[in-house]
């Protein structure tokens, strides 16, 4: 039976604002190692047995990243089974039931292992001998969680408790995990009661990875949430192919109810489910769901004094601290159990111990209406990536960068006028029923109103200076005609 990879990558990560916003979330950074989250997650079944007929990842992400999953995706060579795009999330349980619709039209029937994308597993060896014990209980009609083994007494997450151990499925395989029943899920405890759990040995975290068969999810997703499963059936059958994605169908999708893996199915089913009975995989494996600052300095090298930096950092008398410096330089003296992270618009100084408020300050942002909780002041595009420079009472400067081959939409302003200048590379600009051609330290003009497209149609990355001047400069007022990437009609 095929083992399906589905990969979660709906999440916006918002605990670790101001480096994760929600066009550039963290499952797309490279937080632990010199690969995003998402890459390391794709290529985790990596030479997995033989045995088990692995099938490329189905991925379920929000329609805003799907150009920068493609292109995380095309530079690690993953060609993707499918990449399903949802309007806006609905968490895990409707994602993993549009990936069991999606592969139920594919196939009779397969494994899938739901997988969220911003999670870091440093010992490969042990996690897929974990998922090939997991591969046969979903055989025999289990439905399978993987729990993490607990290194310390965490309020943050939820808990399984173990039940009574299951035969071994892969006798032959010695590193092979233990399988238990699974007796029941727990919420997130105060810190006497998680102490008591890491004391007893008959509990694990909540990973929120979980194996089975797609009929199996659409089964019990029917029994317990049927709503989620009526609007994600709609949803797919009633999508649309659009170039390399899945594009759900938004209007059935919009009533789908907001739930969990574990709230809608996996915490109503009991040991004694007769067609499905839930079983736990205990992992020990290097997990970090990275979930905040304090989890992401565990995750990563320190120095002597427990210290983790990257980028222009002075330090001195630091103990235990975290500090990442994307633009500036960083200063900081006689400090203990500290966050500062520093970007283009935004710096974060949180103590340890309030690290998981950091989603306070996104809820702050969002009632003020700005918009740095949203993007960066470096914002990719298919076709490259724009980064504000300075802006003022009605003008505004980016510096724009092309790709080889790439080009703008043919669009066109209501309220701005624009001046290119190229810094390098070579620019083909059309301008209404105008084509001309300009080179480095040349410039052209673009009038308010007037159809315009930038391209570049050389080898080499196209670099220029965009200078906008106008009443109003914000990125709505645009107006697409035609467009590579299926976005006219857009203002995104």
């Amino acid at each position: 039976m095929l083992l399906q990879p589905v990969i979660l990558s709906g999440g916006s990560g918002t605990r670790l604002w101001p480096l994760s916003r929600e066009h550039f979330p963290k499952q797309l950074l490279s937080l632990v190692g010199a690969c995003s989250m998402l890459q390391d997650t794709l290529t985790r079944l990596n030479g997995i047995s033989s045995d088990i007929p692995l099938s490329p990842p189905l991925i379920v992400c929000n329609e805003e990243h799907r150009f920068l999953v493609a292109e995380q995706m095309r530079q690690i060579n993953v060609v993707p089974r499918q990449l399903i795009l949802e309007p806006f999330g609905r968490n895990t349980a409707p994602a993993l039931t549009l990936a069991a619709f999606s592969t139920l039209k594919l196939d009779e029937d397969c494994i899938l292992l739901a997988m969220p994308a911003d999670h870091v597993i440093t010992n490969i060896a042990a996690f897929q001998a974990a998922v090939q014990v997991g591969y046969r209980l979903a055989q025999e009609n289990h439905i399978v969680a993987f729990g993490i083994i607990p290194a310390r007494a965490e309020v943050g997450y939820g808990y399984i408790q173990i039940g009574q151990p299951l035969p071994n499925t892969i006798a032959h395989l010695a590193s092979a995990p233990q399988a238990f029943t699974l007796k029941a899920f727990v919420e997130k405890p105060d810190q006497e009661t998680a102490q008591h759990y890491l004391e007893s040995a008959g509990y694990l975290w909540n990973s929120g990875m979980f194996m089975l068969r797609a009929s199996a999810w659409i089964a019990e997703i029917s029994n317990y949430a049927p709503e989620i499963e009526k609007t994600c059936y709609q949803a797919i059958s009633e999508g649309v192919q659009d170039g390399d994605f899945f594009r759900i169908n938004r209007t059935a999708f919009v009533s789908c109810p907001h739930d969990s893996i574990d709230y809608a199915v996996m915490e109503k089913l009991t040991a004694e489910s007769p067609a499905h009975s839930p079983a736990v995989i205990p992992l020990n494996a290097g997990w970090s769901d990275v979930g905040s600052w304090p989890s992401l300095l565990d995750a990563n090298p320190r120095d002597e004094n427990g210290n983790m930096i990257r980028g222009d950092v002075l330090l001195e008398d630091i103990r235990d601290t975290l500090v990442l410096a994307e633009h500036r330089m960083v200063a900081a003296i006689g400090l203990k159990d500290l966050m500062i992270i520093e970007t283009a618009d935004a710096v974060l100084v949180v103590h340890k111990e309030h690290a998981q408020n950091v989603k306070n300050i996104v809820t702050q942002l969002k009632r003020e209406g700005r918009e740095e909780h949203i993007k960066h002041q470096k914002v990719y595009r298919p076709w490259g990536y724009y980064e504000s420079i300075d802006f003022g009472h009605r003008f505004q400067v980016k510096r724009i960068m092309v790709n080889p081959g790439a080009s703008l939409s043919l669009q066109m302003h209501h309220h701005r006028a624009e001046h290119w200048i190229v810094v390098t590379g070579t620019a083909r600009v059309i301008r209404d029923d105008e084509i001309i051609l300009i080179s480095e330290n040349q410039s052209t003009y673009i009038p308010l109103g007037v159809k315009h497209r930038l391209e570049n149609p050389g080898k080499l990355p196209l670099e220029i200076i965009e200078i906008q001047s106008g009443s109003y400069l914000a990125e709505d007022d645009i107006i697409r005609f035609d467009d590579h990437y299926g976005r006219a009609g857009q203002s995104y």
